[in-house]
């Protein structure tokens, strides 16, 4: 009996990590949009004011990298929880 409720327990844990892992992957979907909205709204700025190019482009580029970070984050959560959960 308590072989079974081992087995159960290590399949359901098993089944949950697989679970988190593609929530955590998810975040990749959250970061696109965000990078995608961004980018456009950086496009209009320079359309409305292009002798603010510099300006617009570094924070932008720093944008983008606070998202993309957010991405590998979930990224890594989610290898974490295949691999080794």
């Amino acid at each position: 009996m308590e072989l079974l409720i081992a087995m159960v327990t290590n399949f359901l844990a098993s089944d949950l990590a697989l679970l988190g892992a593609g929530i955590a992957a998810v975040t990749g979907i959250g970061a696109g949009i965000g990078m995608g909205i961004a980018t456009g709204k950086a496009v209009e700025a320079t359309a409305r004011q292009p002798e603010a190019l510099g300006k617009i482009r570094t924070i932008l580029l720093l944008g983008l990298a606070f998202a993309e970070t957010t991405a590998i984050y979930g990224l890594l959560v989610s290898l974490l929880l295949i691999f080794v959960a």
